[in-house]
């Protein structure tokens, strides 16, 4: 009995097929073709189809996959009586009340975030704040700087080693 399918074609991740006539023993990927029919290319959705050559294999009686089925109608190929496609699965949404989509609608925002009075208000801080003391401090007490510069340097230094030489492994 002679099937017509679809055999994979094209490289991984990017799959072309080609319409094929093969008997039904033989695998697509490896069996005998009987003859070519034209080719389907799913990422552009283009696909080249001989109407001819696949109406005189289906009216001698091969039989199209559910897929080859829904490509050679869409191209207007008519199919025999007899050739039937499967209806299509009933589809269903696992955890349906998760999805955004389906959850009830939210209740519009509560009454909006009241301001506080201005008689609560904070007290005001003044925009600018400039250090009085500091400058004063600088200019007027040349003195107490350099007091204070001796005694940083009276701190001792942390003792280095006069030698260089690097450690010695002991076994």
């Amino acid at each position: 009995m002679l099937v017509i399918r679809l055999q994979r074609t094209g490289r991984s991740g990017h799959a072309q097929f080609r319409m094929i006539v093969q008997d039904k023993r033989f695998s697509p990927s490896k069996g005998r073709v009987v003859a070519y029919l034209g080719n389907y290319d799913p990422h552009a959705k283009t696909m080249t189809i001989d109407g001819e050559k696949a109406s005189q294999y289906l009216s001698g009686g091969a039989q199209p996959s559910d897929r080859v089925a829904r490509l050679l109608q869409k191209e207007g190929v008519k199919l025999p009586d007899w050739v039937k496609t499967s209806q299509p699965k009933k589809r269903t949404t696992r955890n349906p009340d998760k999805r955004r989509s389906t959850a009830p609608a939210q209740p519009a925002a509560e009454a909006p975030i009241e301001e506080p009075a201005a008689d609560e208000a904070a007290p005001e801080t003044p925009a600018e704040e400039t250090p009085a003391e500091a400058p004063v401090a600088e200019a007027a007490a040349p003195e107490i700087l350099a007091e204070e510069t001796p005694a940083a340097e009276e701190t001792p230094a942390p003792e280095t080693p006069a030698d260089d030489t690097p450690p010695t492994k002991e076994a």
